[in-house]
């Protein structure tokens, strides 16, 4: 008799350990559902925290004015933030414009007149080199050339770092011989060229044949495995505010050229900020 009572009693227990169990269940799911949406936690949302989607709708939630649509806005603006058309934040700094750490620098983004590299691979007081081309680009090419030329193509710098007064002879230049309107469409006003950023430089012919070329080809298949990118893409003339320029990379680190990159379908910069590139 007394071993049936305890096994009733463990029963008893068993029972209503279970029932509290459920309570405690039911109590949750009742509380969760009534959360507001944006405090609940889900897989979809956990996995969100550090995606492009997630950094736009932290941004969003700011109250900054709309980045300039132009280069006379862009100066009078001044340092601040301002959010751009895809949610993301360009931070202007000393008159320096950069979105997540990306120095910018287009139509509407210029550098001041005095800025040079501040990363260089060595520095120079010469207002055109090779050598002032930032640290992490020139050792990003050399990486790129090696292995270039381990397959017998044969790809080297032709124009690096120009400082405000070498990119105002060129563009004088251009503007005497084709006019400024024709001028604006393959060469940058001086203090807009992102040649005076150190991030940037042409190769080889620095024309159109390039893209034809062994080493064009490969540069637009390839180029992006070393962190740089087409700067100017084909068919983007309207985003960037320049003709196609295969022969002109920028370099912006491996994580973000792989995304412009875009499996062969080259997207600017200006596209995948929301930036817009306009005199």
């Amino acid at each position: 008799m007394a071993r049936r009572r305890k096994r009733k009693i463990k029963k008893k227990i068993k029972v209503i350990f279970i029932i509290f169990l459920l309570i405690i269940l039911i109590g949750g799911i009742c509380i969760y559902m009534l959360l507001p949406k944006k405090h609940k936690l889900t897989p979809d949302n956990t996995k969100k925290n550090n995606t492009k989607e997630t950094i736009k709708e932290e941004n969003n939630e700011k109250n900054l004015k709309p980045a300039p649509q132009n280069s006379e806005e862009y100066i009078s603006f001044g340092d601040g933030e301002y959010k751009t058309d895809k949610g993301y934040i360009i931070k202007v700094e000393k008159g320096i414009a950069s979105v997540d750490g990306n120095i910018i620098v287009n139509k509407t983004y210029s550098l001041p007149k005095d800025f040079k590299p501040t990363n260089p691979y060595s520095y120079t007081d010469k207002d055109w080199s090779i050598e002032m081309i930032d640290k992490d680009a020139t050792n990003a090419f050399k990486s790129m050339q090696s292995d270039a030329t381990a397959i017998g193509l044969n790809i080297y710098i032709a124009s690096g770092f120009r400082g405000y007064n070498s990119q105002e002879r060129i563009y004088n230049n251009y503007v005497n011989k084709d006019g400024q309107e024709a001028a604006d469409t393959y060469s940058a006003r001086p203090g807009y060229s992102e040649h005076q950023s150190g991030l940037c430089f042409d190769l080889n012919s620095v024309n159109d044949s390039f893209a034809n070329t062994n080493e064009g080809k490969w540069i637009n298949n390839n180029a992006y495995l070393y962190g740089f990118i087409i700067r100017f893409p084909k068919g983007k003339e309207t985003k960037t505010g320049y003709q196609y320029e295969s022969w002109h990379l920028r370099y912006v680190g491996e994580d973000l050229a792989q995304k412009l990159y875009n499996n062969g379908n080259w997207i600017s910069l200006e596209e995948y900020y929301g930036l817009s590139s306009k005199y």
